[in-house]
């Protein structure tokens, strides 16, 4: 028996493996309560223009209505036969209401239908991810405003490089969370057109009112061309690009976290919520939250890769073949969630070391520069002069394996007579850090000034 629901045009049922590789429903049941929503504006509007009955309206509503309960209750029955999210609410909708539940679909195609599913379930997802984003950027501030002066080491080729404070650390990461949240909101403002009412791709000839349920919806407006409506998948691209750098963000986090808490490294303690032990090893204490984020960010990447290849040869306008946007989009931005839940568990609770940070922040001669900035000022050396010089007495002092500020003054003029005893004064980590007090650098005051701004910002923004 072919399906009742399209199978006028055929005899018989599709084969096994054609329903196997044709239905969708064991995915798009996520679509669920968006597929509702749009049915029941669809409906309201259909009344309202006169093109179906207003009883019939509100007995298709009440019946969608049911159907999300028993969704949500998780009582309701989903068939693969039936293919679709779409068909199964209809079939269920043919149940409880009879032949003219058929009327739902006048006036629309599943190819509109699937595209604003799709992007009301995309919009949901920005909404939430948005969420948790300010929420890591909130513990990130005020964790930076914790450490606004504990010197750690930074790093340039994960080499000593020049000392900053963990508080500067932290606040790198808000600043780039920052930016996932505006690239995710500039995708979800392009996503936010309606494009109900282009029925399977050129439109319908019924006097339909598409402001009425783009507006219903929450939508700024209807789209404005019926074959890229249903053919446009830029929104999931665009929110999936977004998500994977974010995913990089968070796996060079990942990372940081993973060296930190190594021996070797020993600057920070992560809890024991986000590590793991060994079966065989009993000292073991694995940071397996971070790998895992570290981890998850490839496939997240992976669906951004896999649609954009689904998409590259599909003339307009729908094609089967983007079926496959989906699964990949659910599983992308259920990982970055979690990865995102995940990130702000390990921020929130992890301890430094402050004693080990701050000695390893004057290792490796992190304060040359330093130096050279003293000989410019107080010399009025060339900047490349300068560095020579102090490039001479990094490497006096590791021949002798002791730091720069265990040079003696006469070490030091003995390369550059014009050197003073003022310059050990700017031989010391902290002396460093509080140096940088140009807009963005690590000096403690302007750290505390930028964790504050964003505290405060955060907290007057939704």
């Amino acid at each position: 028996m072919s399906n009742k629901m399209w199978g006028g045009r055929f005899e018989t049922a599709p084969d096994a493996i054609m329903e196997e590789i044709n239905a969708s429903i064991g995915f798009d049941y996520r679509f669920a309560s968006q597929d509702i929503r749009g049915s029941r504006a669809h409906v309201a509007m259909l009344a309202k223009t006169g093109i179906i009955s207003t009883s019939d309206a509100e007995a298709i509503d009440s019946g969608l209505e049911e159907i999300g309960r028993e969704i949500e209750a998780g009582s309701f029955t989903f068939s693969r036969a039936l293919e679709d999210i779409h068909m199964n609410v209809e079939s269920r909708l043919t149940d409880l209401k009879g032949a003219n539940a058929g009327r739902l679909h006048t006036a629309r195609s599943r190819n509109d239908q699937v595209a604003l599913d799709f992007r009301l379930w995309v919009r949901d997802a920005i909404d939430q991810l948005d969420g948790q984003l300010k929420e890591l950027q909130t513990i990130l501030a005020h964790r930076a405003l914790e450490f606004a002066g504990a010197v750690m080491p930074g790093f340039t080729h994960l080499q000593s490089a020049q000392p900053v404070t963990l508080g500067h650390h932290l606040l790198a990461y808000v600043e780039m969370m920052a930016r996932d949240r505006s690239r995710f909101a500039d995708a979800r403002r392009r996503l936010n057109e309606c494009p109900l009412g282009a029925a399977a791709l050129a439109g319908t000839s019924f006097p339909i009112d598409r402001e009425m349920t783009a507006k219903a919806l929450g939508f700024d407006r209807p789209t404005a061309n019926s074959l890229d409506s249903v053919s446009d998948r830029d929104f999931v691209l665009e929110t999936l690009s977004a998500a994977a750098i974010c995913a990089v963000h968070l796996s060079r986090f990942a990372e940081e976290f993973v060296l930190w808490t190594t021996p070797q490294f020993g600057f920070v303690r992560l809890s024991d919520k986000f590590t793991t032990g060994s079966s065989i090893m009993p000292q073991k204490r694995n940071p397996d939250a971070a790998e895992l984020v570290r981890g998850k960010s490839g496939r997240i990447i992976g669906a951004l890769n896999g649609l954009m290849i689904v998409m590259k040869g599909l003339p307009l306008a729908y094609s089967k073949d983007m079926q496959e946007d989906k699964e990949g989009t659910f599983d992308s931005l259920h990982s970055l969630s979690l990865c995102l839940a995940a990130m702000a568990g390990m921020v929130r609770d992890f301890v430094p070391d402050l004693d080990r940070m701050r000695a390893a922040a004057g290792s490796g001669y992190s304060i040359a520069t330093d130096l050279a900035d003293w000989l410019v000022r107080a010399l009025s050396l060339p900047f490349r002069q300068a560095h020579h010089v102090t490039g001479t007495l990094v490497r006096i002092a590791s021949e002798r394996q002791i730091g720069l500020e265990e040079l003696s003054l006469s070490d030091m003029q003995g390369v550059e007579p014009r050197i003073t005893a003022e310059v050990f004064s700017v031989l010391g980590v902290e002396s460093s850090v509080a140096s940088r007090t140009s807009y963005g650098g690590t000096a403690p005051v302007n750290v505390r000034r930028q964790a504050k701004r964003w505290i405060a910002q955060l907290q007057s923004t939704t």
